[in-house]
Parts: C-alpha cells; sequence; structure tokens
C-alpha cells in the first residue's frame, strides 16, 4: 500500500503556524506527518511533535541541509524529538554514526541536489547506482526528488524501484495525476506539503478536504 506523508511546510520550511496547522487536521485519518528542522524554533518543534506522537502518529524529519555541518546539526534535532524516520541529507557517513542503536530509520536522498528548495540533477543510472550503494549499506530506504528533476520523471521512478528499495518520493506532488501515479508504480510512500496549503486538490475547501482528498486517492 502507498502511504502519503503529510509535511507541515512550504518551500523547504518548517510552517510557523505549524502548531496550529497541526490542530486543524488531527483527527484526519493521516499515519503519516513531518516536517523539517528550520522554520520552527527546537522548543516549538518539540511541543508539534509531542502532539503528533500523543495521536499515534508516525514522524519524519526531512533534512533539506547543503552542507555536511548542517546535516550533522539536522541530525542531532531528530535524535532530541525522537522522530521515528530521518528522511533527505546527502552526508549518509556522518549521519550513520550518530543514528547508530537508534529506532531512527533514515532514507537519505540519492542523486545530487542542488539549491533550496532543492532540485534533483545527475543522470538516472547516477541514482540507480546511488540506491544500490544505499541498499548495501543496509540502510532502509531512499528519498527521491522525483518531481524536481530535470528528466524523464517516470523513466526514473521506475528504474530506481527496481533496485527494491522502499522508496519516498518527495517534493512537487500537485495533482492527481501524480498522486495516482505514486499508487500505480507501488511507490513505499509519498510526501505532499506545498501543494496541500495551496489547495491543489479542493480549491474552495479547507485544509482537511485537501488531505482527505489524497487519502481517498490512495485507498
Amino acid at each position: 500500500m502507498t502511504e502519503f506523508i503529510f509535511m507541515e511546510t512550504y518551500n523547504d520550511m518548517t510552517r510557523s503556524d505549524a502548531i496550529k496547522v497541526y490542530k486543524e487536521i488531527r483527527d484526519t485519518k493521516l499515519k503519516f506527518i513531518g516536517f523539517k528542522d528550520i522554520g520552527l524554533p527546537i522548543e516549538k518543534l518539540k511541543e508539534l511533535h509531542s502532539m503528533m506522537k500523543k495521536d499515534g502518529r508516525t514522524t519524519f524529519l526531512e533534512v533539506v541541509s547543503a552542507s555536511e555541518e548542517d546535516t550533522i546539526r539536522s541530525t542531532k534535532v531528530a535524535l532530541e524529538l525522537g522522530v521515528d524516520y530521518l528522511i533527505g541529507g546527502t552526508f549518509i557517513e556522518s549521519t550513520l554514526p550518530l543514528i547508530k542503536n537508534t529506532i531512527i530509520k533514515y532514507f537519505p536522498y540519492v542523486g545530487k541536489i542542488v539549491d533550496h528548495p532543492c532540485k534533483l540533477r545527475g543522470s538516472i543510472e547516477e541514482m540507480v547506482r546511488d540506491t544500490k550503494k544505499v541498499k548495501e549499506k543496509g540502510i532502509p530506504g531512499i528519498n527521491l526528488l522525483a518531481y524536481r528533476y530535470n528528466g524523464d520523471v517516470e523513466k526514473l521512478m521506475e528504474k530506481v524501484s527496481e533496485v527494491g528499495l522502499p522508496m519516498i518520493v518527495a517534493g512537487s506532488i500537485d495533482s492527481y495525476e501524480r498522486v495516482r501515479m505514486m499508487k500505480e508504480l507501488d511507490i513505499w510512500a509519498f510526501t505532499i506539503g506545498g501543494a496541500i496549503f495551496d489547495k491543489k486538490f479542493v480549491s474552495n475547501g479547507s485544509l482537511k478536504d485537501n488531505i482527505n482528498a489524497v487519502l481517498k486517492e490512495i485507498e
């Protein structure tokens, strides 16, 4: 089954009103929910994460930091919060020792990540090789910025999927067509943040209406 991860983010930053947003959507059937470690002070992130866990949700922190130093800092935030999944980031060798012997599951980016908001570059062959290396290290999955790729997106997802590692597709899923593609390709999970806040699915509806519309699409 393909899962939907609602990200309380916009332009690769956690929204300043994330706690208010969560209170608004907390009675939906969302199972997976996430945020970035930038955009909200750590004390507010702790409050937000505590609410999510009390509601029994699985939590994701996505690392969009470009430098090794910032990636380590982001990983330490994930540890301090006690999130279930650490996703994104490219400095695998620096991250793995920090999360060793913890319950955190790690899904790093593959490919070349540039700019902010993040874009994906590189060849499909390179991303397949990256994914194979991740699998060889015993890492449980990858995070793929498929719809921020400047090439054949569907081919990219198909070829990377063939490696046989669970995949999160993150970024720029903003239509029913793209949501259906996630289900058709049997992608493990996908994230949507900005498109929910922009009400791309139910233009005259609430945040809850937009979340419920996506959940219904993958039933």
